[in-house]
């Protein structure tokens, strides 16, 4: 008998073969590729049945710009129901003050973030000295100066190198256009946080926003010092816990390295490690709660209810005692999976890893991130190449690979198997060689067919989605 789960998406994958069959072919050919894949990505994990069908339902028919009980468009009661229960779930799970719930991406979350700030310390003052109630009744000249001294800010943040993230201030990001923007990196030495350092830095520098949190860095934060930092220079703390929420929500990172006691402002994704939709989310004080729940229209279109529909149950699933066995697991996968790296000889950014994420710096097996990301993926591991710190190949082609755990935590991957996983991808990356471009790599056929298989063979013991059979 089926499953209730193989019964909706078997009958969802039937629908959308009657209209479009190469989509249907597709959708079945990603859930294989997953199952069969040793996913390592620390940015990717699997959504439970619940949260995908919740994603498909006809809250996406509806507009709703606004916030609750303020829309633009009439009939939204039911949306409001949906984002009350998600934004509800958020506070209760992570101690927030306000949630706001509708951010698409983290990219979003933190341009709905950087511009509540400025709405706040920019131009609120803006409006008291013109005596003006919105920007809608300044003169056109009042207008140009306080749009100037939106573009006349400055913010400091994580390096790409070191493990930030790209809306930390890279320039080719909107994040980098911005704000007349600085970066603070790590040791040199230890490729750690140096706090001395950043609060030099950040007294020379006086920035209106001080970004924590990263993308690529291995070692826990101490938010407690960067609040302190923050409130010395006058700044606003931020934080972008996209890749650790689900380890804050687990209880795993608490006190000092949990941010959100700590910065009045914290964004994150609602996938990654807290194992939700595709999506972001704005948390912050009630100084900010205003500015940030103008969002939508201020950065954002109109909010996707279906997917806040989807947040709410991943949400809900999170605040389940089960998650924070979860959550711890990822962090002990993540060490067993390091070690077990370094015991075969790879040289780990920082030696090592706290969290869920360790950097391989594959120049030491004489490959490039890119060389490397291609030889693991020819052998049925997914990972995505990294920068180091002061990485002479650049962003593009790097000298690292990133690793996470959250995915194959998920499947019931313990340490054991971590070990396992460590010595498959050492047997490939010290196999491989550099071809003609830092983008070629020379892989024997035989090394890559057998690695694939013993993949398969390990993951065979923890199946994906064991409750959906697309038939």
């Amino acid at each position: 008998m089926l499953s209730t789960e193989s019964t909706a998406f078997r009958s969802a994958i039937e629908a959308v073969r009657a209209v479009e069959p190469r989509i249907a072919d597709a959708i079945g050919a990603e859930l294989a590729d997953q199952r069969e894949s040793l996913k390592l990505i620390a940015s990717e994990n699997y959504a439970s049945p619940a949260v995908l069908l919740a994603m498909g339902n006809w809250f996406s028919d509806k507009y709703a710009e606004g916030t609750i009980g303020r829309r633009f468009y009439a009939g939204c009661r039911n949306v409001d129901t949906v984002e009350s229960i998600a934004a509800e779930h958020a506070r209760e799970l992570f101690g927030a003050e306000h949630a706001y719930v509708q951010p698409h991406s983290g990219i979003d979350a933190n341009l709905v973030a950087y511009w509540a700030i400025l709405g706040a310390k920019v131009e609120l003052p803006g409006l008291a000295k013109f005596n003006a109630r919105t920007v809608n009744d300044l003169s056109d000249a009042d207008w140009a100066e306080l749009r100037r001294e939106f573009g006349n800010q400055r913010m400091l943040g994580m390096s790409l190198d070191a493990g930030g993230h790209l809306t930390h201030g890279f320039r080719p990001n909107i994040s980098g256009k911005m704000f007349d923007q600085r970066s603070y990196g790590v040791d040199p030495a230890t490729g750690l946080l140096d706090y001395d350092a950043l609060r030099a830095q950040a007294r020379e520098f006086k920035p209106l926003i001080l970004v924590g949190g990263y993308s690529a860095y291995p070692r826990l934060v101490n938010f407690r010092i960067m609040r302190e930092i923050a409130d010395e220079v006058g700044a606003v703390l931020m934080v972008d816990m996209a890749h650790f929420a689900g380890l804050v929500a687990g209880k795993v990172l608490t006190g000092d390295f949990d941010p959100v006691p700590h910065a009045q402002v914290v964004t994150t994704t609602t996938h990654k490690s807290l194992r939700g939709p595709r999506g972001g989310m704005v948390l912050c004080t009630g100084e900010f709660a205003d500015q940030v729940d103008r969002g939508c229209p201020m950065v954002l279109g109109g909010p996707l209810s279906h997917m806040m529909a989807a947040k709410a149950v991943a949400f809900a699933e999170a605040r389940q005692p089960s998650f924070q066995d979860y959550a711890q697991a990822i962090v002990d996968n993540a060490k067993a999976l390091a070690e077990g790296l370094m015991r075969r000889g790879a040289k780990l950014v920082t030696d090592g890893t706290d969290n869920h994420l360790a950097i391989i710096d594959v120049s030491s097996y004489g490959l490039t991130g890119r060389q490397a990301e291609l030889a693991l993926l020819d052998s049925g591991i997914v990972t995505n190449r990294n920068s180091v710190p002061r990485d002479a190949n650049g962003a593009w082609y790097t000298s690292g690979i990133r690793i996470g755990t959250p995915a194959l935590t998920t499947r019931g991957l313990g340490a054991t198997e971590m070990d396992v996983v460590a010595g498959l991808m050492h047997e490939v990356l010290a196999a491989t060689q550099p071809g003609e471009s830092k983008a070629k790599h020379v892989l024997d056929e035989s090394i890559s067919s057998k690695v694939s298989a013993q993949a398969a063979e390990l993951l065979g013991n923890f199946p994906l989605y064991p409750t959906v059979d697309l038939g």
